[in-house]
C-alpha cells in the first residue's frame, strides 16, 4: 500500500478499502476518490486482472465525469478480482457486499461496469437488505434500463450536434462513420439517423461496412439483433473493410465508440473527418489529439460526449427509494439537456483560451470540484 500512498494528491483518494473473504475466495477493492460534491458513485467491475491502482485511476475519472456534467455526486469505483463467469459468482458478490456494509450505501452506491449484470445489482441489494445499495438493477425492481434506452449513444449524437453547429456543419446532411456497433455505437447511429445524418460506415470486431451513399440503420439494427458482430457478413450491397479502416473513410464526423487507444499520432494524420466525437473512453492518444488540433479537427472529449450514462445513473440514484419508475423520455430529455450544455461550455472555453478540448473540459471539472472543497473548508480559497 506504500505505493498507493505516494499517489495521493490534492484531490484524493479519500478512502481505499481492500476486502477479502476466505470462504468464497473473494478479493475486492473500493476507492472513494473525492466526495466534495456528493456521495461516491461509480461502477463496480469484475475481472481477473483488477488492481488497486486501476480502480484508483477509474475513481478519479468518475470525479471529473460527475463534475463535468455538473451533477452532485463524487468520484468512486470498485472492483472484484475474479472471473465474472465463475460458478460461485453469487457467493462472491454477497461476500463483497457484506464486507462493504460500513460504506454502502452511506458512502458508496454500487453501479454496473465490466463483468456485472442487472441481476448482480439485485443480488447486492438483496444481501444488504437495502434497495439503495445499488443502481442498474432490473426493470422489474424499478431500475433504469440504460442499454435499452441507449442513453450513452443518444448523448453522443446530442453532443455531436452542438459541436457540428460550431463548425458550420449541418448534421442533417453530414456523413458519419462510427467505429463500434455495440450499445453505444448502435444507439448513436439511431439518433444520428433521426437527425437526418447519413451513416457511411460502421464496424464490429469482425469487420467494417462502408457505403458512401449511406447504410440502412434499421437494417443494421435488425442484423445486429440476429447475428451480433457478424452482421457485417449479412448486410447486402456495402463494401466490407478490415476492422479499423472505418476511421479513415471520407466523412464529416468520426465517432470512435469501441476501444481505447485506437487512434495514434500516425493514424490521426489520415483521418478525413473535421469533427471527432469520442464515444469510447480514451480512444485517441495525447499525441493524436495534438495532431487533430494542428489539422483543425475539432474533438469532443470522451468524458463530455459519452456522459449520457452518468446522467442516467444520476436519475437512478435519485429514484432508488421511489415507488415510481423513472420515465424513459424524461431520462433522455435530461441527457440531452446536460450534454448539450456541457458541450457548449467546453467549446466556449476552447474558443476563449485556445486550449485543447480535453484540457478545457478537465479545467472546468476541476474548478467545480475545487469550489466545493473550498465551500466545505477542505482547502483555502487561494489554494
Amino acid at each position: 500500500m506504500t505505493d498507493l500512498l505516494s499517489q495521493i494528491d490534492d484531490w484524493g483518494p479519500e478512502k481505499v478499502v481492500v476486502v477479502s473473504d476466505r470462504r468464497s475466495g473473494m478479493k475486492g477493492v473500493l476507492v472513494i476518490d473525492n466526495t466534495a460534491r456528493g456521495i461516491g458513485k461509480g461502477g463496480t467491475r469484475m475481472s481477473p486482472t483488477v488492481t488497486v491502482g486501476e480502480i484508483a485511476r477509474l475513481a478519479r475519472v468518475m470525479t471529473w465525469k460527475w463534475a463535468g456534467v455538473d451533477m452532485f455526486h463524487g468520484g468512486a469505483k470498485a472492483g472484484i478480482a475474479g472471473d465474472p463467469h465463475a460458478a460461485n459468482k453469487e457467493e462472491i458478490l454477497r461476500a463483497f457486499a457484506r464486507k462493504l456494509s460500513n460504506e454502502v450505501p452511506r458512502e458508496y452506491v454500487l453501479g454496473l461496469d465490466m463483468g456485472l449484470t442487472e441481476n448482480d445489482a439485485a443480488i447486492f441489494q438483496d444481501e444488504l437488505g437495502d434497495r439503495g445499495a445499488a443502481v442498474g438493477s432490473p426493470h422489474e425492481l424499478g431500475g433504469v434500463p440504460y442499454d435499452q434506452l441507449g442513453v450513452t449513444g443518444f448523448g453522443v449524437a446530442e453532443s455531436a450536434q452542438v459541436a457540428a453547429e460550431r463548425r458550420g456543419v449541418d448534421l442533417g446532411n453530414a456523413r458519419i462513420s462510427i467505429q463500434g456497433f455495440g450499445a453505444v455505437g448502435s444507439a448513436a447511429a439511431e439518433r444520428f439517423a433521426a437527425f437526418g445524418s447519413t451513416i457511411v460506415a460502421v464496424s464490429t470486431s469482425v469487420g467494417a461496412l462502408h457505403d458512401p451513399n449511406g447504410l440502412d440503420v434499421a437494417l443494421l439494427l435488425k442484423l445486429k439483433a440476429d447475428f451480433g458482430d457478424h452482421l457485417v457478413e449479412h448486410y447486402p450491397g456495402a463494401t466490407v473493410l478490415p476492422a479499423g479502416r472505418e476511421i479513415f473513410v471520407d466523412c464529416d464526423v468520426l465517432v470512435p465508440a469501441a476501444l481505447q487507444d485506437v487512434i495514434d499520432e500516425q493514424s490521426a494524420r489520415e483521418v478525413k473527418a473535421t469533427l471527432v466525437v469520442e464515444g469510447a473512453n480514451l480512444p485517441a492518444s495525447p499525441q493524436a489529439l495534438k495532431v487533430f488540433a494542428r489539422n483543425d479537427v475539432l474533438v469532443v472529449p470522451d468524458f463530455v460526449a459519452n456522459a449520457g450514462g452518468i446522467v442516467a445513473a444520476g436519475v437512478a440514484m435519485e429514484a432508488r427509494y421511489s415507488p415510481f419508475r423513472p420515465e424513459g423520455k424524461a431520462v433522455l430529455d435530461l441527457v440531452s439537456q446536460r450534454l448539450r450544455a456541457n458541450t457548449s461550455e467546453v467549446l466556449d472555453e476552447v474558443a476563449a483560451h485556445g486550449a485543447l478540448p480535453h484540457d478545457a473540459a478537465r479545467r472546468i471539472a476541476q474548478s467545480r470540484v475545487r469550489a466545493a472543497m473550498v465551500a466545505r473548508g477542505q482547502i483555502r480559497a487561494n489554494a
